[in-house]
């Protein structure tokens, strides 16, 4: 008798569509999870995330779940999950993602999976890092360490979004810095963020952690655009 009730005034719908979910679904309808643009680089060994940071980092692995799409179902989901606080949205897609990462070798030297890190001022007001979720649920995959303690950002920004390419890449510069840099000294490391652009937060967070000794560094987005 009460489920009818919940569901009356509080329904469950698609994140992605903004239907309304059927029973015993979450977050995401079935045709939803069908028509998403998955992407497939990690089965396919497709070198379109690493092409981005080409030159300009060192990167041992790299690849996105999705395409973004402007005004598409990724962006929808993206959307909710950072400014919505449906933080489930995460676990889903790092479900998603760390399952298939598991299945293939070369991801599964995998040591430490570090989310890229929103600075404090922005975490306050958000209340959560947007790919904490997306991250943990990864590294539980690959059994591998969660740590978001040793990649900090020190500088507030903007947003990016609808910032020049240009513009983003200059304002990344020196906005992060690392703590208990031994810790990483010999890893594998997994750095992960929502969305990768063109390339400039997540060039600028490897610069920084290749300050440790003998590390690698792999990556991993939730989409691409």
């Amino acid at each position: 008798m009460i489920k009818p009730l919940v569901d009356l005034f509080f329904p469950k719908i698609c994140y992605a569509c903004l239907n309304l979910l059927s029973d015993n679904i979450e977050t995401i309808c079935l045709d939803c999870r069908h028509h998403l643009p998955v992407t497939n680089f990690h089965f396919n060994a497709d070198k379109t995330v690493e092409k981005v940071l080409y030159g300009r980092t060192q990167i041992e692995n790299a690849t996105a779940l999705f395409r973004f799409e402007k005004r598409g179902l990724v962006q929808q989901l993206i959307h909710h999950l950072k400014y919505k606080n449906q933080e489930q949205i995460g676990v889903v897609l790092g479900d998603w993602l760390g399952a298939e990462l598991k299945t293939i070798e070369a991801y599964n030297t995998i040591d430490l999976v570090i989310p890229v890190p929103l600075h404090k001022n922005k975490l306050k007001k958000r209340g959560f890092n947007q790919v904490a979720k997306f991250s943990q649920q990864i590294a539980k995959a690959l059994n591998a360490e969660y740590k978001d303690d040793v990649l900090l950002k020190v500088t507030n920004t903007t947003s990016q979004v609808t910032k020049k390419r240009l513009v983003r890449w200059q304002n990344n510069s020196e906005h992060f810095t690392i703590t208990h840099i031994n810790a990483l000294e010999n890893k594998h490391i997994l750095l992960v963020d929502d969305i990768i652009t063109t390339g400039a937060t997540l060039e600028s967070c490897a610069t920084v952690l290749n300050r440790a000794k003998n590390i690698k560094i792999s990556i991993a987005t939730m989409a691409i655009a």
